[in-house]
């Protein structure tokens, strides 16, 4: 039998907020929620019944304890976990309200994950029976030391036969320590199966301008040639990916958003229904939600390429619905999403 435990490996982080939808410049009293790009994958993983195991460097304080300890409730294998350093990575987010765009602000210098490095971590046990290595560009955006525990990462895995996904996450604001990001990127690339990214990094990676999606409703209508050429073009670029996942939305307004979502993969370009989400709650995490959602439907529906792309576009539009970072939409809400959709999208098909 196949192996199906799948491993993510990044920083959680702490993520403080103002309530009822204050500035943070306003009031004198925060919340606070674990989060993080990796984490979120596991928790929806393991939300969807999956086997997964997560990987990172905490500080051996009660802080850092009780993140894995809140992992470790939701499902989320953390026994690998490792301990050390003096303090646990931060972001600040600011909640979007109506003209007003969301505000991240990262407090993530000399975080326990950021002083990792090669050899610290034993991959070759912990992939020995997985059958995905989860991965972004944010593993290598902290430091040179977690980039370099990265690449040792995609190395073995790449060695022992284990699939790597990968999701771009650039963030501008964290690549401090010198790397050129779109190279780094690009050599995570080279090393990957299945790439996830939406539409905006899509452009920054490629140098490329993207085909505008302006959408306010379902009935849009997508510019699929220049998808399919952008596509072709970049897979010649890193031929090994084999499944390339590109997300889009449109912010009709802060709580009203549109999504969809293509796969190409065998030289076959799909899209997913354009989703209309007009009470959006927390729009964090929808990307990291995607790829949960897709990873898990690889392995729900391995022959059918259309169910696992929209099955991920439901789950990613489930996020916004869910406060914090985590996605904790179950398997037959999923379902029942996408059931919904198939049949809007059939009455609109029989009725024009």
């Amino acid at each position: 039998m196949k192996p199906t435990r799948i491993v993510t490996f990044g920083e959680l982080l702490l993520r403080f907020s103002k309530t009822h939808g204050l500035r943070l410049t306003q009031g004198d009293t925060f919340t606070s929620k674990y989060g993080g790009s990796e984490a979120n994958v596991a928790v929806s993983l393991a939300t969807l019944g999956d086997e997964v195991e997560y990987i990172t460097r905490l500080p051996d304080t009660p802080v850092g304890h009780a993140g894995a300890m809140r992992l470790s409730e939701l499902g989320v294998d953390c026994r690998r976990v490792l301990y050390g350093g003096r303090r646990i990575g931060t972001y600040y987010y600011e909640e979007p309200a109506g003209m007003r765009p969301p505000k991240v602000i990262y407090d993530r210098h000399g975080s326990a994950y950021s002083e990792l490095a090669p050899g610290m971590i034993p991959w070759r046990e912990i992939l020995r029976d997985a059958a995905v290595l989860h991965v972004s560009g944010i593993t290598a955006a902290i430091s040179q030391n977690a980039a370099d525990a990265t690449f040792e990462a995609l190395d073995v895995a790449d060695e022992m036969g284990v699939s790597i996904s990968f999701d771009i996450n650039y963030r501008k604001n964290l690549w401090k320590y010198g790397a050129d990001p779109r190279q780094t990127i690009s050599r995570m690339l080279e090393r990957c199966d299945m790439m996830f990214g939406d539409a905006i990094e899509f452009e920054w990676l490629c140098q490329r301008s993207q085909p505008p999606f302006t959408a306010t409703d379902s009935h849009f209508t997508m510019q699929m040639d220049e998808y399919r050429a952008w596509f072709d073009e970049i897979h010649d670029r890193f031929p090994r990916c084999q499944h390339w996942l590109m997300g889009m939305r449109n912010m009709v307004a802060s709580n009203h958003h549109t999504l969809t979502a293509l796969l190409w993969t065998e030289g076959t370009l799909l899209q997913a229904p354009i989703l209309d989400i007009p009470d959006v709650i927390d729009p964090v995490g929808v990307g990291d939600a995607f790829m949960a959602g897709f990873l898990h439907a690889r392995g729900a529906f391995p022959r059918d390429k259309q169910r696992q792309l929209d099955y991920a576009l439901a789950a990613a539009a489930l996020k916004n619905t869910i406060p914090g970072d985590f996605n904790l939409a179950f398997d037959d809400e999923i379902i029942d999403v996408v059931t919904h959709q198939h049949n809007i999208h059939t009455l609109y098909k029989t009725t024009i």
